[in-house]
């Protein structure tokens, strides 16, 4: 595979989003019934864009989330897939896809923990255990460690990130952020990168990933978390800058900024609560909400910068409590990666993959 094959834009046609489904054994525990109410609001809200769920279970648990998502009355559509996992962040283990215009080629990355913070040896093996069989062609491996999370790309190929991210030595040693560029083209396929320097929210524990900070829209726009609504937040100076860095890199887009909300845990820890960590899907948007004053500006803003989709808020307070939201525990697969069979089952209500 060369370079011809690029990395797609979020709003391209999908056929499945993925998701790994929490249990007693991740970091879930503690709020494992608020979490799971999150998950199949998600799942259902996917159905109806028309978005079928590749759904990751621990197969001890595949009877009993069987039977709870075959009562759904809402007749939904996920087929359920054994696989064993340290945590449910699919962002940033799941797969990722190119295209040639001709065809959808799956690549995955290694994944080692956001810069061994966390176990990962686990996650860095489902997609060569658990998603390869469902597959049309060989998901190819790239030696560079990279999460899903810490890249967003344009129909035009222009992808972005963070350099606080990419430059942790435990990813990649000292790697240099041109070395990174060059790896983006000859990997991802990308026309041009742009590396961003400024933009962190405190309790994120990827440092900086871009789909927390900065998202395209379909039409020349940039739609970033800011702090906006409060000059006196710690990190008013440092989303500004970034603010600046955008203006400057990309002067003819449409800047659309959202508010931050201010949310601690019970520990009193401020929680990365971000309104960029939405996900797009078939002309619909799933964007976290934090049942925050800030909610409502926040999709009024996105629905601003996205006229042609359908803008749906999900409760994601319980997932910021791990420090993460939407967009990072989901991973869309884009037409033409599946194989004809796994599409019919996924398609036609709730089912348990059997592997050959």
């Amino acid at each position: 595979m060369t370079n011809t094959y690029k990395l797609l834009p979020e709003w391209v046609k999908q056929e499945a989003v993925l998701l790994a489904w929490p249990d007693k054994k991740t970091d879930w525990q503690p709020w494992l019934s608020q979490i799971r109410d999150v998950y199949l609001t998600i799942i259902s809200t996917l159905n109806l864009a028309n978005t079928p769920v590749i759904l990751l279970v621990r197969q001890n648990e595949i009877e009993s989330c069987h039977r709870l998502l075959s009562a759904d009355t809402k007749a939904l559509k996920v087929l359920l897939v054994a696989a064993d996992y340290n945590d449910t962040w699919l962002r940033d283990y799941g797969f990722l896809s190119l295209s040639n215009g001709e065809s959808v080629h799956p690549v995955e990355f290694r994944f080692n923990g956001w810069g061994e913070k966390f176990n990962a040896d686990k996650d860095n093996e489902i997609n060569r255990l658990a998603l390869q069989p469902l597959c049309q062609k060989y998901i190819r491996n790239i030696g560079l460690v990279l999460e899903g999370g810490a890249i967003e790309i344009d129909q035009d190929g222009h992808l972005i990130s963070t350099a606080l991210c990419l430059q942790n030595p435990k990813r990649n040693g000292n790697k240099t952020l041109a070395e990174y560029k060059e790896d983006f083209a000859s990997n991802l396929g990308a026309t041009s990168s742009t590396i961003f320097e400024h933009g962190h929210l405190e309790g994120d524990d990827t440092d900086g990933h871009i789909d927390t900070l900065v998202r395209f829209t379909a039409a020349n726009g940039l739609v970033i978390q800011t702090a906006f609504n409060d000059p006196e937040d710690p990190h008013f100076k440092g989303l500004h800058n970034l603010l600046l860095e955008c203006e400057a890199a990309f002067p003819r887009h449409q800047i659309f900024e959202l508010p931050l909300p201010n949310i601690v845990n019970n520990e009193g820890d401020r929680l990365p609560a971000s309104y960029a960590n939405f996900l797009i899907s078939n002309k619909h948007i799933l964007c976290p909400v934090y049942q925050q004053p800030e909610d409502e500006l926040a999709l009024d803003i996105i629905k601003s910068a996205y006229p042609n989709f359908k803008i749906i808020g999900i409760n994601c307070l319980p997932l910021v409590q791990q420090f993460g939201s939407l967009h990072c525990i989901t991973m869309q697969v884009p037409e033409g990666v599946l194989k004809p069979e796994i599409l019919h089952s996924v398609s036609n209500g709730v089912f348990i993959y059997e592997s050959a």
